[in-house]
C-alpha cells in the first residue's frame, strides 16, 4: 500500500463556490493509479458529496467532521446525534428564532425561513473568501439540493448548522448543549456567521484513526491537506500536513508545508512536490 491521503473539500479539493479544478481531479486520479489511497475528509455529509466528486475516483470519505467513515461503500463508523438531542436542538433554535439546516447522509433539511434569512450571511462568507461575485451568490446556488418542508425531528443527523444573529447566540447554545460538540464557522469569535452542533468528541483525527485501523494502514504513511481551523487536528495527526495557500493563518502556522491556492493548482503542485505523482 502507498500513502493514505486525506483531503478537505471546500477550499482544498474544490474552491469556495464548489468548482473542481481539472488539475485537482487529475492529481487524485494519477495518485490512485500510482497505488495511493485518496479519501475526502470534510464537514459535509454524504448527501453533499455530489457525483462529480465521486467521479474522480475517491476510495471513500470521512464526513460530518469525523462522525462518518466509509471505504469503497462500506460504512466503517457512523456516530449520530440522537433523536432526543435533535428534538431539543430544533425546539431551542425555533424558540430563539435562529434559522438552521440539519445535515444528514439522506439530505440537508432546512428550517422554514433559512433560504431568506441566510442570504446576507452566505454573501458575507463569499466576500471573506475573496469571491468577486459574492454579492450575487444565492442560498440556492450554495446549497442546490437543500430540502425545504421536510421532517425536522430526525434520527439520522451528523450535524446541525445554524445562523447566528449575534455571537451571544453561539455562547448560549453552547451552554445549553454541553452534550454536543459546539463550533462556529464563517469567521472567528465575534465575526462568526454560523454555529454548528455535532456528536461530542468527534474530530477528523479520530475518524482517520478508525479508518487506518480498518485498513491495517500505518499513521506514518498518511498525508492531510486542508485550509481551515477545523482541519488542524487532521494535519496534526497525519505524518505530513499541508495547508492550502488560501488557508487561514492558524493552519498555515502549524502546517509542515504550504502549497498554492485551490485556483492556482495547489493540490496538483503539492502532489508533485511529495512524489505522489509526476508532473
Amino acid at each position: 500500500m502507498g500513502k493514505v491521503i486525506f483531503l478537505d473539500v471546500d477550499g482544498t479539493l474544490v474552491d469556495y463556490e464548489g468548482r473542481l479544478p481539472e488539475s485537482a481531479a487529475a492529481a487524485v486520479r494519477k495518485a490512485r493509479e500510482n497505488g495511493h489511497r485518496v479519501y475526502i475528509c470534510t464537514g459535509r455529509s454524504k448527501a453533499e458529496v455530489y457525483p462529480y466528486l465521486w467521479d474522480i475516483g475517491l476510495d471513500g470519505m470521512i464526513g460530518g467532521n469525523g462522525s462518518y467513515v466509509e471505504d469503497h461503500g462500506h460504512v466503517v463508523m457512523h456516530q449520530l446525534i440522537t433523536a432526543d438531542q435533535c428534538r431539543r436542538v430544533v425546539d431551542w433554535l425555533h424558540d430563539r428564532k435562529l434559522e438552521f439546516y440539519l445535515e444528514s447522509n439522506n439530505g440537508l433539511f432546512a428550517s422554514e425561513h433559512f433560504a431568506e434569512k441566510a442570504q446576507p450571511a452566505m454573501r458575507e462568507y463569499s466576500r471573506r473568501k475573496g469571491k468577486a461575485d459574492a454579492d450575487s451568490i444565492t442560498v440556492a446556488a450554495a446549497f442546490p439540493d437543500m430540502i425545504y418542508g421536510g421532517e425536522l425531528y430526525r434520527d439520522d443527523l451528523n450535524k446541525v448548522s445554524y445562523l447566528l444573529n449575534s455571537y451571544e447566540d453561539f455562547l448560549e447554545t453552547r451552554e445549553q448543549f454541553p452534550d454536543l460538540e459546539n463550533n462556529t464557522w464563517g469567521g472567528a469569535g465575534e465575526t462568526a456567521l454560523f454555529g454548528d452542533l455535532g456528536v461530542k468528541g468527534i474530530t477528523k483525527a479520530n475518524a482517520i484513526s478508525s479508518l487506518l485501523a480498518y485498513l491495517g494502514a500505518d499513521r506514518e504513511d498518511t498525508m492531510a491537506f486542508g485550509d481551515a481551523k477545523i482541519d488542524i487536528p487532521m494535519l496534526e495527526y497525519c505524518a505530513v500536513g499541508v495547508s492550502m495557500g488560501n488557508g487561514g493563518p492558524e493552519i498555515k502556522e502549524m502546517a509542515d508545508c504550504i502549497t498554492d491556492s485551490v485556483e492556482e493548482d495547489g493540490l496538483y503542485h503539492a502532489f508533485v512536490k511529495f512524489g505522489l505523482i509526476e508532473n
